[in-house]
């Protein structure tokens, strides 16, 4: 794939989107605002994201003081385009190679940010049982910047109750835990952190719990390899009795 027309050199790739760089000529490309700021453009692959409804997303919960990226919304551009603030900073992940943070600091940062996300209210909904999710809530999707940590990836955001952005997250450092990893027992150790700093277990396995529907959303995720969909039951076991 070739670099976009105005964007520089390719800084990363995930699962479903490259990352590029933008520079002070933003304001000459069409894709920035004039600031002179840093920013990034996020182009989705294959078909994947809905830029505009993503931005909406982030903006409104920067309003209410979460910490994301600032974001930049153009009509005009392509639904597979996001443009926002560059960060500065390593991943939870590469904090925790460095050792600059212990795996137990490592759940309480991601317990604390999903609580924080859960206070404010929906968007959408009247609900008041509803909430925004984030729904891809993992290591590798905070930035320990400077000014704090900072959550990216708003692609999957949604609407609906706690207990599935609770599970979501679970499940994803679980399916790393039960893996034939050299990180498994880090992962393990995240996990019992972030769910011992969860208001109420029933969030996840009560009656209305989130960890049934979590694990059944990895199953059908498109980008999920075989093993990491078999590792599922056996994170749902071991959520389970981390609970307990």
């Amino acid at each position: 794939m070739g670099i976009p027309a105005g964007a520089g050199r390719l800084l990363g790739s995930g699962r479903t989107a490259d990352v590029y760089a933008l520079g002070d000529r933003d304001s000459h490309d069409g894709l920035g605002d004039g600031s002179g700021g840093e920013w990034v453009l996020r182009r989705y692959r294959d078909g994947y994201g809905d830029a505009p409804a993503e931005a909406a997303v982030m903006e409104y919960v920067r309003g209410h003081g979460y910490p994301v990226p600032r974001v930049r919304v153009a009509d005009a551009r392509p639904r597979t385009d996001l443009v926002m603030e560059r960060l500065y900073g390593p991943t939870v992940v590469e904090a925790l190679a460095a050792g600059q943070l212990t795996a137990g600091e490592a759940g309480l940062a991601l317990a604390r940010l999903l609580r924080d996300l859960h206070a404010i209210p929906a968007r959408r909904s009247t609900d008041p049982a509803v909430r925004v999710l984030h729904l891809d809530l993992h290591p590798e999707n905070v930035l320990l910047t400077p000014a704090g940590p900072m959550v990216i990836d708003w692609a999957n955001t949604d609407e609906g109750p706690p207990g599935r952005d609770w599970s979501m997250s679970a499940v994803i450092v679980a399916q790393v835990a039960v893996d034939d990893d050299p990180r498994a027992p880090l992962a393990e150790e995240m996990l019992s952190a972030l769910l011992a700093d969860c208001p109420d277990p029933a969030l996840l396995t009560g009656p209305d719990g989130g960890l049934g529907w979590a694990t059944g959303q990895r199953a059908a995720n498109p980008t999920m390899s075989p093993r990491e969909v078999e590792l599922l039951g056996e994170a749902g076991v071991l959520i389970r009795r981390l609970l307990d």
